[in-house]
């Protein structure tokens, strides 16, 4: 079975979400436009926009969404056929964290690494 097929996106904790994203557009130039969170879309070698995207976002440094991680870095990798996965992962005994859930961006799972870094595992929708 195929597990990972790519970078879904980077989790930061900040401070100031919406001032280190500003940051990031002033001086980086990534268009956050006013919010604390960007897709970057995937491009061909022309620079033809293509299918796909990957996300970085700033998150409050208080925030338990990375919970039980105390790290402040996440990662999300993209999968497919996220609940076999889980399943492979749960008989592999690795620490499956919360319930999976199918919302409208997708399928979402969590599981935590040796070091205590929470993954997020995402299976983008069928568009």
């Amino acid at each position: 079975m195929k597990k990972i097929t790519g970078l879904g996106g980077v989790f930061i904790k900040a401070k100031d979400p919406k001032s280190l994203a500003a940051w990031y557009q002033e001086v980086l130039g990534i268009g956050f436009n006013n919010s604390s969170y960007v897709d970057l879309p995937f491009s061909d070698e022309q620079g033809k926009i293509t299918s796909g995207y990957n996300v970085l976002s700033f998150f409050q440094s208080d925030s338990n969404y990375f919970a039980p991680s105390e790290k402040q870095v996440m990662i999300n990798l993209r999968v497919q056929d996220l609940f076999a996965l889980l399943e492979e992962l749960r008989e592999k005994k690795v620490t499956i964290v919360g319930d999976p859930m199918d919302e409208e961006y997708g399928k979402f799972g969590w599981i935590m690494d040796p070091e205590g870094n929470k993954i997020e595992l995402w299976e983008p929708p069928v568009k």
